[in-house]
């Protein structure tokens, strides 16, 4: 029988440390090379007996080493312990990851995963963790024949459309809008949620009232644009415009995230809104006025409509 999914947020949580193959690494979109190591981890702990874990880090090291802020994650931390949720582990170690971990020698780790855990295996790809990442490969084999673990260091080559699928590679088409790449590397539609806030309400007067959307500011946003995409309002999916930047028409400052859901007319101000985007309609663009912005939004309404509602978008 599966236990119940236990999360916590650092090792020292951990209060029954048992025998457990884990997988380490920052996991930043889960795509689909993070979920086939993960899966596989997974059912042979099953098989084994075994407990399976999954440590993740937050904020990712790459953030803390540089410094540098402004958006980049793939998803929220939330749903990220979501998307690993689904895969099947017991367990799911959110470690806080900040100059007091980045500092942690590699052996003081180790000696917190076995302490902590129970550690049995540990899985995952170009291993290389703790002070000047002096955790690599070879280090943690010899710290394993030692303490009673092993590794598997498990490279997971997973092409999409005859490329290597990563992060970086997601990022990079996320930038672009690119979600045919972007969902084939990840095995699912890319997801973005947030509350509903109130905007200036001028999709309203002009016969296209939008769902406006609260989004973290470190989560990565897709190219300014137009996109079809479904809503999630709970267990409710509506097809739905979405439409990402700064409306140079109208305001050509800040940049936003709102959805036109089609056939809807509900106050949803304060639910959290799911969109899911298929694919690109039209970039971003400027307009003579809102007679010509209120043509196109028709057009690309019914270019959503067309592509989703007619079965025509990728499930």
């Amino acid at each position: 029988m599966t236990q119940q999914l236990l999360r916590v947020n650092s090792l020292a949580e951990i209060i029954d440390p048992q025998p457990t193959y884990l997988a380490l690494g920052s996991f930043d979109g889960v795509h689909l090379g993070h979920q086939t190591v993960i899966r596989n981890m997974v059912d042979e702990a099953r098989l084994a007996g075994m407990r399976s874990a999954v440590l993740t880090f937050f904020p990712h090291p790459k953030r803390v080493i540089s410094g540098e802020r402004g958006r980049f994650y793939i998803n929220t931390i939330e749903d990220r312990i979501r998307l690993l949720a689904g895969i099947g582990p017991d367990l799911v170690i959110t470690h806080t990851f900040d100059a007091q971990v980045r500092n942690t020698r590699a052996a003081d780790f180790v000696d917190q995963l076995v302490k902590h855990v129970g550690l049995s295996q540990i899985w995952g790809g170009n291993f290389a963790f703790g002070y000047r990442r002096e955790g690599n490969i070879d280090f943690l084999r010899r710290e394993g024949a030692e303490r009673g673990f092993e590794v598997r260091a498990v490279d997971a080559l997973i092409s999409f459309d005859g490329s290597l699928i990563s992060s970086s590679r997601v990022r990079q088409s996320l930038d672009v809008g690119d979600f045919y790449d972007v969902n084939g590397c990840l095995a699912r539609r890319h997801s973005l949620r947030g509350v509903v806030v109130k905007g200036d309400q001028r999709g309203r007067t002009i016969g296209f009232p939008t769902a406006n959307l609260a989004v973290w500011d470190e989560l990565l946003l897709p190219a300014n644009g137009v996109y079809a995409t479904y809503a999630w309002l709970g267990d409710r999916r509506y097809a739905a415009a979405a439409n990402v930047g700064v409306r140079p028409t109208v305001n050509g400052r800040d940049r936003t995230v709102e959805a036109y859901l089609l056939d809807f007319d509900e106050d949803i101000y304060g639910q959290t809104l799911q969109l899911e985007f298929d694919k690109g309609i039209r970039p971003e663009q400027r307009f003579s006025g809102l007679d010509a912005l209120r043509e196109q939004i028709q057009k690309d309404v019914d270019q959503v409509r067309e592509s989703l509602m007619e079965g025509r978008g990728r499930s």
